[in-house]
């Protein structure tokens, strides 16, 4: 959470369901005045249901909504301080630059004066200072998200509400619109909710993430913490390339797993059986040494920054990460130091002896079906 600051928005309780299938279950965490706060999960967690409730697009089964400790549940939409960025922008074709984002305002009857001089300032905000006689249809993808952003943003809301805005652009302009967005909410010092199945924009842009599968809320913590300290298995493999192996602990520092004995830094828990994982940047790759964690090279891919390898030890596969490249076929110790080694308590989603998750919580297979679009409702 943001430091120093004080909640403007609080999720209790919150349960939802679609006919038999829920969709919520028991939602509740505090968002902070002033935070870029991130719902982050696969396609069908429950993230954009979570926004369109605090939106008041939805209605919750049971549980509240409060705005700085007052139930939001009876206000409509449109009286709350809250406004929203859809993915597909929801801009007026009909209507230029100016019109679509002074929209709100003259709805509000809004004096000319003022319309006029807020919808500059939105502009200026969102870098289209001069683009308010251009039509929808003579922007980029990019420019059509700004728009958006102004028109939202002139209302003066404390809270805004981002659903996946940045789905609709290629990469290069996903990765300039993520810097921006994150500056922009400084200097707007207002309060961001953005949902998104994207990891590395989660992690980039977020003070907080929510960690979110199938209506249940798995984590939540700093970027930092939620990839450097997953809570289980599920958050490991979602957040960042894990290897995650079960393990046994019996005592203070030392962890028992792949058939070794290790150092760690962690305590022994309420339960011996627990999982640890191991990130593939925090391995090196070394010659083979008796005792050692040993293994053969099965495969090398380059990423560009680094090259991605596979090293199968008596049966588990292990992924490394190195600017350092080995050869297929090469035979190689693993090393890692106990500060590498992060320790999590058992749960559903735990994998077997061989690092093997259960087949529908595979972090991989999650984000390649959501990177195919999000239905989440």
């Amino acid at each position: 959470m943001a430091e120093g600051t004080r909640p403007i928005l609080e999720l209790v309780g919150v349960n939802k369901s679609y006919g038999d299938t829920q969709v919520l279950t028991d939602i509740s965490f505090p968002i902070r005045s002033n935070e870029f706060i991130t719902l982050l999960g696969p396609s069908g967690c429950g993230k954009t249901t979570t926004l369109r409730i605090l939106a008041g697009f939805e209605r919750p089964d049971s549980g509240d909504v409060l705005f700085e400790g007052a139930s939001l549940l009876d206000v409509p939409p449109f009286k709350r301080r809250l406004n929203t960025v859809f993915q597909r922008y929801a801009l007026f074709p009909h209507l230029d630059v100016f019109e679509n984002v002074a929209f709100g305002l003259r709805l509000r009857k809004t004096p000319e004066a003022e319309v006029k001089a807020r919808v500059a300032a939105a502009l200026k905000t969102v870098d289209l200072d001069g683009y308010g006689k251009r039509w929808v249809d003579q922007l980029s993808g990019g420019q059509m998200q700004r728009v958006a952003i102004a028109r939202a943003i002139v209302n003066g809301p404390e809270i805004l509400l981002l659903d996946e805005p940045l789905g609709a652009l290629d990469l290069k302009m996903r990765k300039e619109m993520q810097i921006e967005l994150k500056d922009m909410q400084k200097r707007l010092g207002i309060t961001f909710v953005y949902v998104t199945h994207d990891q590395e924009e989660a992690l980039t842009m977020s003070d907080t993430v929510v960690v979110m599968r199938e209506g249940v809320i798995q984590q939540v913590g700093s970027p930092t913490d939620v990839y450097n300290e997953p809570r289980n298995a599920f958050v490991a493999d979602f957040i960042g390339e894990s290897n995650i192996l079960p393990a046994r602990m019996e005592k203070d520092f030392e962890i028992a797993f792949a058939g070794h004995r290790f150092a760690c830094v962690d305590r022994r828990r309420a339960e011996a059986d627990v999982d640890v994982v191991v990130r593939p940047e925090d391995i090196v790759l070394a010659p083979p040494v008796e005792g050692g964690l040993n293994g053969v090279v099965t495969s090398v891919v380059f990423k560009g920054v680094h090259y991605e390898m596979i090293v199968e030890c008596d049966g588990t596969e292990w992924m490394v990460h190195s600017t350092d490249q080995a050869a297929e076929g090469d035979r190689a110790a693993l090393v890692f130091g106990p500060e590498d080694i992060h320790v999590m308590d058992r749960s559903p989603f735990s994998p077997d002896a061989h690092g093997i998750l259960p087949a529908d919580l595979a972090g991989r297979a999650a984000r390649a079906s959501a990177d195919e679009g999000d239905p989440d409702r």
